[in-house]
C-alpha cells in the first residue's frame, strides 16, 4: 500500500505546474494528451501511463530528483495545496487533466485533496474475499505482486502483537518515530473521523477534534490507545480462541475506526417503553436561516411582434419549401465525419408530404384506416440518422398525428426500457416509424417479425425509406391549419423513481417556443448551426429541428457515434461551415479539450453563440471555463459562451443571451455547500474547502414570469437569499403528463402564493424541477435538480455534487470517470446515500479499498454527509443511459433488488445512521409484592397453569421402576411387539417383542455383573436400533446407569468423534457398550487423529454375547435412585448432563400416557434421534410402560429416501407420530414437488389425529404451516399439527396430545418483546410477530412465569422466565461441563413472594401464559403456554433483549439467494452469517440487503457480514442452529467465507 501512496505522490509531485507547462515543448504536451485520452479511454493500463509519462517529464523536471520520497509522503498536504501558484489558478493548461466532463473543477479537486490531507492514512478493516469472487479479468494474471489482490497473505492486516515492529512502511521513511499502526490506533482516542464540530463535540469540549500527531504525544497515546484496546479485546475473546486471529484483528480495527454517530444533544423527553420512538432529528438552531425579503416573480422582456411569422410549424416548412426549395435545411455526417446527405427545405417538404399521404391513406384493417388524425406514433429513429427522423416528425404533423420520439431499444431488456413500453401503451400508440437499417437491427422473434419487447404493447413497425411511401395525387394538400391548443408531440421523460412519463406540447406552445427562442437568441434567416444534442427531444429537438425550420437555419448535425471516435467534429465542422451557433453540452466541451491536438487551422471566430445546454448543472462552468482558456486563441469569444436552463416541463427557462443584445455580464457565485444543504444562500471564498462555484444561465425566457416556490408542501414565494424550485408561467410550457391528471394538476399548475397565502397571479405555473434562485441582475442561477436531491436528515444534497466529490479523489486509477451512480434509498425512516462506480479491471482490491474510504472521507468533509454505502461494480455492467451516462432509477433498482453484483462494497451505517431509539435504560425493578398488587389492583391473574392432576389416577406400586414393568411384561404378553424398526427401503429391519426384549437385556446383564459394580455409569454408543433399547434395559438390571451417546460419523470423525469422548469423559463412564462396527472405529488410526484412543475405558461389544441368564436382578433401594442420565448439547454450545431418577422416569412415562392415551393395542410412529430428551423417552421407555407399539424410523434414513417416515405412517395407519424440525424440513423441502407422487403410491395421511414435533424453542410457526399446507393433499388434516416443549429440567412440559383444544396461535408486538413486554396486536399489524402455543402441559405439570431478576411471580400475558415443578423433572445436572455454580439453583429455586414453599425448576426459557376463552377436558378455562425463545440465546443490544433467530427471519426473507441465516455478537457488534444459494457473484449484493432490513425491522446496525456456503451453519440434531459453534468458527478463521464485510 505505501508504494501505491507514494507513486500517487509522485505523479502529484510530477504534474507539470503552469509554469512548467507553459515552458514544454508543443509536441510534448501534444504526446501527453494523447497518452491522458488512452488512458480516460481505457486503453492503455494505469502502470504504462505512469512509465510513458515519466519518460516524457523526466528531462523536464529537474529539481524533483534526488529528493528523498520520505520527504515527499510527509509533506503531502503542503504538496497538494500548493501544486498551482494562486495566480496561474485559471490558466493552467487543462489538457492533463482527465475527469468526468460534467464534474472537472480544479478547485474542487483542490478542496478534496485538501481535505483528505486532513486525514491521516487511516486503517479501515479491509473486507476478505475468497479468489473465486474477485473479479476475474484479463489482467488480473499480470497484476505485479506488490498490489496483488490477496490481501489476507499479505502484511496489510498488522497484527496486534506487532505494533511496532517491521510493517511494509519502513522502507519508505515511514518509521521516523510513528509506529505504522498509529494511523488507526490514534482513531481510537481522537473525536471523530469529520471535522464538523457537532459531531466532535462529545469527545472535545473545545468542538474541534484533536488531532495529536507530533510523537511526543505519541507515546504517551500509543500507549493508552494500545492498552486500552487489547483490555477491551481481552476482556471480550470467548472460550480462548486466539486474539490474534486474522477475523478478530479487522473487528478490532473496525472497533476502533467507530466513532459516536454524530447525534445532536437530545432533548430529554419521557418515551413510553412501549414505542420505540425513533430519534428525530432536532434542527441544529445554530443552521443558517434565510433572511432576505420575499422575491418578487421576475418578467422576462415581452415577445416581439414579427411581421408575416408563419402561423404554424407546418405553415413555416410550406413557406420555404416552396419559396426556397434549394435551400439547404439539414446535412448528415457518418462516422468518419464526411457529409453524407443533405436535405433540402424542398426535399423535407415533399418527403414529408408523402409520408403524410401514406400514413393517413394507404394503411389500413379490415378497410379501416389504420390512422386518425390526433393518433399517437412511435417514432424509433438511431442518433446517426436525422434526416429519416426530420422527414417523419414533420410528415405526422402534416398529418395531424402525435409523434412520440423514443430510443432505439436494442436488446429485449434494456434499462427502462420497460417504462417505455409502458408510456406507448397508456398513449395507445399501434404505430411505430422506422428507417429499414434500423428495422434489419431490431431484435427478431421466430416468425421474423420484430420481437415484442418487455411491456410494450403490440406494434405495427412501418419503414419510411422511399420505396414503402406513395406519391400523393395532384388534389391532395395536407391541412395547414392555424397552431391550436391541440396535441403537436409527445416528449418523454424519465422520473427519478425510474417510471417514464410523457410530456404533451401543443401546436401553440411549439409555436411560442420557436418565437421565443428565435428572439432570445437573435436567429436571423438561412443561419448554420451546428447540434451535436440528440434531436429527439430537449434543447436538441428545440433548436435542431423546431426553431431551425422556423428560420429557414441550416443544421449540421453531429451525431454522438461521431463524438465518440472524433471529439473535436463539431468544432471543425463549426470551422468548415463557419457556423454562426453551436449547441453543445459541456460533456462536448471537456471531451474536445482532451483531443485537441494543437490544430494552429481551427478558428471558432464566425461563432456568435455557444449555447451549452446543460448549463443548468452547476460543474458546467468549469467545462466552460477550461475549454475558453484553450479555444481563446482559436478566436472563441468569452461573452460568446450562452449556458441556459430548461426542463422537458418547461421547456426552455432561462439563457444568456448574445454579446450583441446589451446585456449585463455573467455572473458567477461562490456558494457555501453548508448553507445550501439548508437551502439557504450564503457566498463564500473560493479558499474554503466546502464551496460550490456556479454561473448564470442568462436572463429569463421573452414572455415569461419566473419565480422560486419552496420545494415541499404549499408552493410559498421563497426569500431572495433561499434556494426553491423555480417556476415558469409562459406560452411556451409542456401542458400535461399524458394521461395522468393527478400529477399534471401539481407540476403544470401550481399556483404560487405569498407568505400571507395570497396567490400571486391568476396564471398557473410550471414546476421546472430545477433548484436555484434570482441573483443580482435578474440574472438565474441554477444549483440542483430534483432528480439529484437527496434529503438526508432535513438537510439537502445533489447527486451531481457528491460525484463531483468523488471524482476528485485521483479517479482515473480506479474507477472510469463518467461511470459513477449517486443515489439516495431510504432505510428506517431517513434517506441513505449510495454511490456506484465501475471499477477498473486492473486496480488491485487494496487500491480500490483505498480508494473507497477516501471517498467516504472526501464526502465526509467537503458535504458533512455520510455516505451508507460504496459500491464498486466490474466494467461495463452498469445500465446504460440511451446516450451514454448511467441510468440512474435502474441501478438503484438493482441495488434494491439485490442484483447490482457489486465487486467491492464498503457500508457505513455507524457513521451515518443517527436516528436510532435511544438505548433503552434498565429501569430499577418494581418489587415482586408491588408485582401482585399492581395485578390484583388491575384485575390480573398471576400467570400459572397446571396440567390434569395425576394423584387420582390409577397407579399400582409395579410401576414405581420401569425395569420391573419390562419383567412383568414380558410374562404377562411375551409375544406382544413392542418395537419396529425400518431401514431406508421402508422394510422391516428388526423387531422385538416383550419377551425377546427382555431376554437381550438379561444377557447385557449378565455381561455386566461380573465386570462392573453396581451405580457404574456405563456409555452405550449405537445407532439407532433394537439394541440401543436392549443395552439400556441390560444396565437397569444390573443396576448401572446408563448414558445414550450418538456414535461418531464415520465420515466425519474429526468434529463428531470428540463430542463423543467428551461425554464419555464428563459422565464418568467406566464402560463402553457398543457395535463391532464402532468398536473398530472407535480405536483406528482416523479416530487416533481426533482424540486421545488410548485414554477409552473399557470398551465391549454386544453383537454375540453368549446367552446367559443373570444371577439375580439388581432392586434399586429407593425411586429417588438414579436411572439414567441425559446428555444434550444445548443450543449455545454448552455440554449439559442430567439426572434422570426412577421416579422421575416413571412419571414421565405416565404423564405421557395419559396425554396422547396410549394403550398396548395403540401404534405410535417415532422419527427422532434416540439419545436425549423427549426423543430418547418416547423410543426407549414409554412402550414399554404403556405396551403400544413403537414404529421407530432412524431420521439418518430420511437422507436417501424422504418419503420413509409419511410412508410408514400412511402404511401402518398411525394416529399418533412424533418427528423433529430437521425431519419436518426434510419433508416439506425434499417432497415438496412429489405429493402427486406419493397420491399415487396410495400415502394416505388421513389417519393422523396428531403429529408432534419434538422441540426446545419457539414454534416454528412457517415450518409447521408449510408443512400442513404441502400434506393437505395427501388428507392431513390441518388441525394435526402441534409442537411439544421440553428443556434440560424437564423434557416434557408440553406435548399436544391427543384430547383438548387445538393449538392457539397470537401475534405479539415485537418492539414490546425487545423491552420484555407482551403486547398482543392484530395478525398484519407491522412488526408483529406469531406466537403458537407449545402444547397442552403434562398431567402433573405446574407452570409458572416469574420475574428473571426478582424472582417474584408475574401476572397473565407477562414475559419472564418459565418455572416448572413436576414429578418428572431432572434432578439436577450431573454436571454442567465448565460452569458448575452458574447453576445450582437451576433445578431447586423458590418464588421470592407468594408462594414460597414450592420448589420449581428454572427452564431457562422466556415465555408467557394467557387465559384462553377454550375450555380443556376437565371443563376448565385453557391456559396457553407460549414460549418465545431461551435466554442464554438472547442477545442484550442498545439494552435492549433480542431473539436471534427474528433477525435470523427478517434476513432471510430479504433475498432470494440467502439459503440460512445466524446471528451472533461479538464485543457489542452484531455478526450476521449468511449462507448463500447461487452464484458467489451475489454474495456482495446481501450485504447492503442485510444492513438495510435489520435496520428496519430492529433498528440494529450489523458490525459484521458473513457470506458462507450452503451448509457452513452448524445444526444439532433438533435442527437447531448452533450459533456459538459458528462463532467460535468465525473468530478462529475456519468457516472459509465467500466474503466478510466489516460495517464502518
Amino acid at each position: 500500500m505505501a508504494e501505491r501512496t507514494s507513486t500517487g505522490l509522485l505523479t502529484m509531485m510530477l504534474e507539470p505546474t503552469p509554469a512548467v507547462a507553459m515552458t514544454l515543448p508543443a509536441e510534448v504536451r501534444e504526446k501527453l494528451a494523447e497518452l491522458e485520452l488512452e488512458l480516460s479511454e481505457g486503453d492503455i493500463t494505469q502502470k504504462g501511463y505512469e512509465k510513458k509519462r515519466g519518460k516524457l517529464l523526466a528531462p523536464y523536471i529537474p529539481q524533483i530528483q534526488g529528493v528523498d520520497p520520505s520527504l515527499q509522503i510527509d509533506n503531502r498536504i503542503q504538496a497538494s495545496s500548493q501544486a498551482v501558484p494562486p495566480g496561474s489558478k485559471h490558466n493552467k493548461s487543462r489538457a492533463a487533466n482527465t475527469r468526468d466532463e460534467r464534474f472537472r473543477s480544479d478547485l474542487h479537486t483542490e478542496a478534496v485533496q485538501a481535505a483528505l490531507a486532513k486525514y491521516k492514512e487511516r486503517k479501515m478493516p479491509m473486507p476478505s474475499k475468497r479468489r473465486s469472487v474477485l473479479v476475474q479479468s484479463s489482467v488480473e494474471a499480470c497484476t505485479p505482486p506488490d498490489t496483488s489482490s490477496a490481501s489476507e497473505d499479505e502484511g496489510s492486516l498488522r497484527r496486534q502483537g506487532r505494533l511496532a515492529t517491521s510493517t511494509p512502511y519502513q522502507g519508505h521513511g515511514h518509521g521516523h518515530g510513528h509506529p505504522a499502526v498509529e494511523h488507526w490506533f490514534n482513531r481510537v482516542i481522537q473525536g471523530s473521523s469529520t471535522s464538523s464540530s457537532a459531531s466532535s463535540t462529545s469527545s472535545h469540549p473545545g468542538g474541534r477534534s484533536v488531532t495529536t500527531t507530533n510523537s511526543t504525544a505519541h507515546a504517551a497515546l500509543n500507549a493508552n490507545a494500545a492498552a486500552s484496546a487489547l483490555a477491551d479485546l481481552m476482556a471480550h475473546t470467548h472460550l480462548g480462541v486466539p486474539v490474534n486471529s486474522r477475523v478478530s484483528s479487522k473487528i478490532q480495527q473496525l472497533l476502533n475506526t467507530l466513532k459516536r454517530p454524530k447525534r445532536p444533544p437530545l432533548r430529554e423527553f419521557f418515551v413510553d417503553d412501549f414505542e420505540e420512538l425513533l430519534d428525530v432529528q432536532q434542527p441544529d438552531p445554530n443552521q443558517p436561516k434565510p433572511e432576505g425579503q420575499q422575491m418578487s416573480p421576475l418578467k422576462g422582456e415581452p415577445l416581439g411582434v414579427v411581421t408575416n411569422w408563419p402561423p404554424s410549424l407546418p405553415a413555416a416548412l410550406q413557406r420555404w419549401g416552396t419559396t426556397q426549395p434549394k435551400s439547404p435545411c439539414l446535412t448528415a455526417l457518418d462516422n468518419a465525419g464526411k457529409p453524407v446527405y443533405t436535405l433540402t427545405y424542398g426535399k423535407l417538404w415533399t418527403r414529408s408530404q408523402k409520408l403524410a399521404y401514406t400514413l393517413l391513406n394507404k394503411l389500413s384493417t379490415r378497410n379501416e384506416p389504420l390512422l386518425m388524425p390526433g393518433d399517437r406514433v412511435a417514432l424509433v429513429f438511431p442518433n446517426n440518422d436525422p434526416v429519416m427522423f426530420m422527414v417523419a416528425f414533420y410528415g405526422c404533423l402534416l398529418a395531424e398525428l402525435v409523434p412520440v420520439p423514443i430510443e432505439v431499444p436494442l436488446t429485449r431488456k434494456d434499462a427502462g426500457s420497460q417504462q417505455i413500453g409502458f408510456l406507448l401503451g397508456s398513449c395507445g400508440v399501434t404505430l411505430a416509424l422506422t428507417t429499414d437499417a434500423c428495422q434489419k437491427g431490431l431484435p427478431k422473434a421466430q416468425t421474423g417479425e420484430v420481437a415484442t419487447f418487455k411491456g410494450w404493447p403490440r406494434l405495427l413497425w412501418f419503414v419510411t425509406d422511399g420505396k414503402h411511401v406513395v406519391k400523393p395525387p395532384k388534389d391532395w394538400h395536407p391541412p395547414i391549419r392555424e397552431a391550436s391548443n391541440d396535441i403537436a408531440y409527445i416528449e418523454y421523460k424519465t422520473s427519478k423513481e425510474g417510471s417514464t412519463m410523457g410530456i404533451t406540447v401543443s401546436h401553440s406552445a411549439m409555436l411560442a417556443h420557436c418565437h421565443a427562442l428565435t428572439q432570445a437568441c437573435g436567429y436571423t434567416e438561412a443561419e448554420t448551426i451546428t447540434n451535436v444534442l440528440d434531436f429527439k427531444r430537449e434543447a436538441g429537438l428545440w433548436h435542431g429541428v423546431l426553431t431551425s425550420v422556423m428560420n429557414r437555419m441550416h443544421v449540421i448535425s453531429i451525431p454522438y457515434s461521431l463524438m465518440k471516435v472524433n471529439p473535436l467534429s463539431w468544432i471543425q465542422k463549426v470551422h468548415t461551415y463557419k457556423a454562426r451557433v453551436a449547441v453543445v453540452k459541456s460533456r462536448d466541451m471537456h471531451w474536445s479539450l482532451l483531443a485537441q491536438r494543437d490544430q494552429r487551422d481551427i478558428s471558432l471566430s464566425s461563432l456568435r453563440m455557444l449555447i451549452v445546454a446543460d448549463g443548468a448543472n452547476p460543474w458546467s462552468i468549469s467545462s466552460c471555463d477550461a475549454f475558453l482558456n484553450v479555444f481563446q486563441a482559436r478566436g472563441l469569444r468569452p461573452e460568446v459562451i450562452c449556458p441556459c436552463a430548461s426542463s422537458s416541463e418547461a421547456m426552455t427557462v432561462a439563457i444568456r443571451r448574445p454579446p450583441e443584445m446589451g446585456v449585463p455580464p455573467p455572473g458567477k457565485a461562490v456558494l457555501s455547500m453548508g448553507g445550501l444543504s439548508h437551502s439557504v444562500i450564503r457566498v463564500d471564498t473560493e479558499e474554503k474547502l466546502s464551496v460550490l462555484t456556479v454561473q448564470d444561465v442568462g436572463q429569463v425566457m421573452p414572455g415569461a414570469v419566473v419565480c422560486v416556490v419552496r420545494v415541499e408542501g404549499t408552493p410559498y414565494l421563497c426569500q431572495t437569499d433561499e434556494v426553491g424550485e423555480i417556476c415558469v408561467s409562459s406560452g411556451c410550457t409542456g401542458v400535461a403528463y399524458y394521461g395522468l391528471p393527478g400529477m399534471t394538476k401539481n407540476n403544470f399548475e401550481t399556483i404560487p402564493v405569498t407568505s400571507s397565502g395570497l396567490p400571486i397571479s391568476d396564471r398557473p405555473f410550471s414546476r421546472t424541477s430545477l433548484l436555484g434562485f434570482v441573483g443580482p441582475d435578474s440574472l438565474v442561477f441554477v444549483v440542483g435538480k430534483m432528480d439529484g436531491l437527496m434529503v438526508v436528515s432535513g438537510r439537502r444534497h445533489n447527486a451531481d455534487d457528491v460525484v463531483a466529490t468523488a471524482l476528485a479523489v485521483e479517479p482515473m486509477k480506479f474507477v472510469y470517470r463518467g461511470r459513477i451512480a449517486v443515489f439516495s434509498v431510504s432505510v428506517l425512516h431517513d434517506e441513505r446515500i449510495v454511490v456506484v462506480a465501475e471499477q477498473r479491471p486492473d486496480a488491485s482490491e487494496e487500491d480500490s479499498f483505498q480508494w473507497m474510504s477516501r471517498v467516504l472521507q472526501a464526502i465526509d468533509s467537503i458535504h458533512q454527509v455520510g455516505v451508507y454505502c460504496l459500491a464498486l461494480v466490474p466494467a461495463n455492467t452498469l445500465p446504460k443511459a440511451p446516450l451514454g451516462g448511467i441510468h440512474i432509477s435502474e441501478t438503484k433498482q438493482r441495488f434494491l433488488e439485490g442484483a447490482l453484483h457489486p465487486c467491492n462494497v464498503l457500508m457505513c451505517p455507524h457513521t451515518c445512521v443517527t436516528n436510532l431509539p435511544k438505548p433503552r435504560q434498565k429501569q430499577p425493578e418494581v418489587g415482586p409484592a408491588s408485582m401482585i398488587v399492581g395485578n390484583l389492583v388491575a384485575g390480573k391473574r398471576i400467570a400459572q397453569a397446571c396440567g390434569r392432576d395425576v394423584a387420582q389416577l390409577e397407579d399400582n406400586d409395579q410401576f414405581l421402576y420401569i425395569q420391573d414393568v419390562l419383567q412383568w411384561r414380558a410374562q404377562a404378553t411375551p409375544d406382544h411387539p413392542l418395537f419396529l424398526v425400518l431401514n431406508a427401503k421402508g422394510t422391516v429391519a428388526s423387531t422385538a417383542s416383550c419377551l425377546q426384549l427382555h431376554k437381550r437385556a438379561e444377557r447385557v446383564a449378565a455381561a455386566l455383573m461380573g465386570r462392573l459394580n453396581t451405580g457404574d455409569h456405563v456409555a452405550l454408543v449405537y445407532p439407532p436400533g433394537i439394541d440401543l433399547i436392549a443395552t439400556f434395559y441390560g444396565c437397569l438390571y444390573a443396576g448401572c446407569v446408563p448414558v445414550t451417546v450418538r456414535p461418531p460419523h464415520p465420515q466425519n470423525l474429526a468434529t463428531t468423534l470428540p463430542t463423543v469422548k467428551m461425554i464419555v469423559e464428563v459422565s464418568k463412564s467406566v464402560c463402553i457398550l457398543t457395535t463391532q462396527a464402532i468398536m473398530k472405529l472407535l480405536k483406528s488410526k482416523e479416530a487416533a487423529a481426533a482424540v486421545d484412543i488410548k485414554s477409552w475405558p473399557m470398551v465391549l461389544d454386544t453383537d454375540d454375547l453368549p446367552r446367559k441368564k443373570s444371577p439375580q436382578m439388581y432392586k434399586p433401594p429407593t425411586p429417588e435412585m438414579l436411572a439414567y442420565l441425559d446428555f444434550s448439547v444445548s443450543t449455545t454450545g454448552i455440554l449439559a448432563g442430567v439426572k434422570m431418577s426412577h421416579a422421575a422416569t416413571s412419571a414421565l412415562c405416565r404423564s405421557i400416557k395419559l396425554q396422547c392415551e396410549l394403550y398396548p393395542s395403540r401404534q405410535i410412529a417415532i422419527c427422532l434421534d434416540p439419545y436425549c430428551g423427549l426423543g430418547f423417552a418416547l423410543w426407549c421407555l414409554c412402550s414399554v410402560y404403556s405396551g403400544h407399539q413403537s414404529i421407530l424410523v432412524p431420521p439418518l434414513e430420511l437422507e436417501s429416501n424422504a418419503s420413509l417416515w409419511l410412508a410408514a405412517v400412511s402404511q401402518y395407519k398411525v394416529r399418533v407420530t412424533f418427528c423433529s424440525y430437521s425431519v419436518m424440513e426434510m419433508c416439506t423441502k425434499g417432497l415438496g414437488a412429489q405429493t402427486e407422487a406419493l397420491r399415487l403410491r396410495n400415502v394416505n395421511l388421513s389417519c393422523v389425529r396428531t403429529c408432534m414435533v419434538v422441540a426446545e424453542e419457539r414454534p416454528r410457526i412457517s415450518l409447521t404451516q408449510s408443512f400442513s399446507k404441502i400434506f393437505k393433499d395427501l388428507g392431513l388434516s390441518p388441525r394435526a399439527v402441534s409442537t411439544t416443549f421440553g428443556c434440560r429440567v424437564n423434557v416434557a412440559i408440553c406435548l399436544q396430545g391427543t384430547a383438548g383444544p387445538d393449538p392457539t396461535t397470537v401475534y405479539v408486538d415485537m418492539r414490546a418483546l425487545r423491552h420484555d413486554r407482551v403486547r398482543l396486536v392484530e395478525r398484519g399489524s407491522p412488526h408483529s410477530l406469531p406466537l403458537m402455543e407449545s402444547g397442552k402441559i403434562l398431567p402433573g405439570v405446574k407452570v409458572i412465569i416469574a420475574n428473571t431478576e426478582t424472582k417474584g411471580p408475574l401476572g397473565d400475558s407477562h414475559l419472564g422466565e418459565v418455572w416448572v415443578s413436576s414429578p418428572h423433572n431432572a434432578t439436577g445436572y450431573y454436571t454442567v461441563y465448565g460452569e458448575e455454580a452458574l447453576h445450582a439453583d437451576h433445578f431447586n429455586t423458590k418464588l421470592s413472594f407468594g408462594d414460597t414453599q414450592t420448589v420449581w425448576a428454572r427452564t431457562g426459557y422466556l415465555g408467557f401464559l394467557r387465559r384462553t376463552e377454550l375450555t380443556d377436558a376437565s371443563g376448565e378455562r385453557h391456559d396457553a403456554l407460549y414460549v418465545v425463545g431461551s435466554l442464554d440465546e438472547t442477545l442484550e443490544l442498545r439494552g435492549m433483549r433480542y431473539h436471534p433467530i427474528d433477525i435470523e427471519t427478517s434476513v432471510i426473507r430479504s433475498h432470494k439467494s440467502i439459503a440460512e441465516c445466524a446471528v451472533f455478537t461479538w464485543t457489542n457488534l452484531l455478526v450476521v452469517v449468511v449462507e448463500l444459494e447461487g452464484s458467489e457473484q451475489e454474495a456482495l449484493d446481501l450485504v447492503a440487503l442485510v444492513t438495510n432490513v435489520v435496520l428496519e425491522e430492529h433498528y440494529l446496525i450489523v458490525g459484521v457480514v458473513v457470506v458462507v456456503d450452503p451448509g457452513v451453519i452448524p445444526i444439532n440434531s433438533r435442527g437447531e442452529k448452533q450459533r456459538m459453534h459458528l462463532r467460535d468458527g468465525f473468530l478462529a478463521d475456519q468457516l472459509d467465507p465467500i466474503y466478510v464485510a466489516y460495517n464502518m
